[in-house]
């Protein structure tokens, strides 16, 4: 990787405010509220997540430039628990809004869909043209450089594999038959960003990791495709029609030969909310992967008390944190 500034973005909301709960309601229904999948609880429930994610970048990616925190009218306050835990220093952190990365698409705010969110941070104002975006339930679990994000040549790093989309739209529509429904899944967006592409061969098959991007390229797209950025960010909720935009920029690179695909499987560790004997066991073998990079902790909320803590007692623990 070259000598290039390297930020950070992380999407965050902490769905437990009640002015963010009240703006929900007053642009959602009881059909959106009751689907997981678009806007069920745990997709706006906090637990402090946004903390040990920042805490993760300071301990074991101190090179980052600058971390931007993408919110809604909202505040982590997690600057005195940083300085408390960095003392020497730590990285620049500076809190953008909504409405600033929606400059000129002010229609189509507020907003409560991350896949709308994430198709407009590449708008950030000052952001360096290599960047690195987070979802709040990632950390990184071991110390990272440039190179596992970018290569030497300043091209990006993706963190998955090519995957057949005529066998995996096959197994999608089985799926829905089976259960009933459409349903918004991580999958299905993928799918719909190669469809966009006209990639009806294969897709790159991303995985809950940390995603090197490139404003220039997200820039030029939307700039020649303005219908295709409008067409994703006018859904107030997540909605089956709409694409993943780190999908859609991933196969805009590998069609440019510009994007290195790596094995996700030994470098991130993935955990669910299920019972205490899974999260016992999934904590036991993350504690043994010393090498693992990344660790994605999904809907901690959804855990029992006694799962939570042992969660967030893990995490801390690996970065240093007691």
């Amino acid at each position: 990787m070259t000598n290039q500034p390297i930020d950070a973005v992380i999407t965050w909301v902490d769905g437990n405010d009640e002015r963010h709960k009240a703006k929900r309601m007053k642009y959602g229904n009881e059909i959106i509220f009751n689907a997981e999948d678009i806007a069920g609880s745990s997709r706006f429930a906090s637990l402090g997540e946004i903390f040990y994610c920042v805490a993760s970048l300071n301990r074991y990616a101190p090179w980052i430039n600058k971390i931007y925190l993408v919110t809604d009218e909202q505040n982590p306050e997690i600057d005195s628990l940083i300085e408390k835990h960095f003392p020497d220093g730590h990285i620049p952190m500076e809190i953008v809004d909504h409405k600033t990365i929606f400059r000129g698409y002010e229609e189509y705010l507020p907003t409560f869909n991350s896949i709308s969110i994430e198709s407009m941070t590449w708008r950030i104002p000052g952001l360096s043209e290599h960047y690195i975006e987070f979802n709040d339930d990632l950390i990184l679990a071991a110390p990272v450089t440039p190179e596992d994000f970018f290569t030497t040549d300043g091209e990006v790093v993706c963190y998955g594999k090519k995957s057949s989309y005529i066998l995996t739209k096959l197994s999608r529509i089985l799926k829905h038959r089976k259960k009933g429904g459409k349903k918004v899944t991580f999958k299905e967006t993928m799918l719909n960003a190669a469809s966009l592409l006209g990639k009806y061969c294969s897709f790159i098959k991303i995985y809950h990791t940390p995603k090197s991007l490139l404003k220039s390229v997200y820039k030029k797209y939307f700039d020649e495709n303005t219908e295709h950025l409008k067409k994703n960010i006018s859904h107030r909720f997540r909605h089956h029609t709409q694409y993943n935009p780190q999908e859609l920029f991933y196969l805009l690179m590998d069609k440019e030969k510009r994007c290195e695909l790596r094995s996700a499987n030994k470098n991130l560790m993935y955990l669910k909310p299920k019972d205490i004997g899974y999260i016992q066991k999934k904590l036991d073998r993350f504690t043994l992967s010393s090498e693992t990079k990344f660790g994605c902790f999904n809907a901690i909320d959804l855990a029992c008390e006694e799962g939570q803590k042992m969660i967030i007692g893990w995490i801390e623990k690996r970065i240093g944190l007691k």
